[in-house]
């Protein structure tokens, strides 16, 4: 019998007002090219990869989840009884975690317009990447469900029976 996961946290990183006001740049400097050949086509283009640049942000902006069986960033699927004890930092404690005490080996699910980040611990020992660098809106909710899921991981996990022992 298979349940479905309890969700306790989701996200969209979803692209900030002023991401889309600068990729509106696009528009004058396709003019710039495009008008002095053609008008019409001088405002197409420009439309066009305008509308393709927005089209392109949205659908490219990763999810972050943590369910009861495991963390999604991205493309990425970590289980819960892999995830460490998660720290968030904002600010200048960021751009550091972000930058100088950055492990080349982490796996990275950041964005220039959302700030804060969460960095959880990977505990398998197959793994290659020490940590996760996960950038959240609200990072201190983004700890709290993982402390959660592995709270309600370890409770399940000591008290389960395997399906036909007895």
């Amino acid at each position: 019998m298979q349940t479905t996961p309890v969700q306790y946290y989701r996200e969209r990183l979803w692209p900030s007002a002023w991401i889309f006001l600068t990729t509106a740049l696009v528009i004058p400097a396709s003019l710039l090219v495009f008008l002095p050949i053609n008008a019409l086509a001088g405002v197409v283009t420009a439309l066009v990869l305008y509308g393709g640049s927005v089209t392109l942000l949205i659908a490219t902006s990763p999810v972050i989840a943590v369910t009861d069986t495991q963390i999604v960033a991205g493309r990425a699927r970590l289980p819960i009884q892999y995830a460490g004890e998660p720290e968030t930092f904002r600010g200048a404690e960021a751009t550091i975690v972000r930058g100088p005490e950055l492990d080349a080996r982490a796996w990275l699910v950041i964005r220039g317009w959302v700030s804060p980040v969460v960095r959880i611990p990977v505990t398998d020992p197959d793994d290659p990447a020490p940590y996760w660098i996960v950038s959240s809106r609200r990072p201190e909710a983004v700890s709290a469900a993982i402390v959660k899921a592995r709270n309600g991981a370890a409770g399940m996990a000591g008290g389960a029976v395997e399906p036909g022992a007895s």
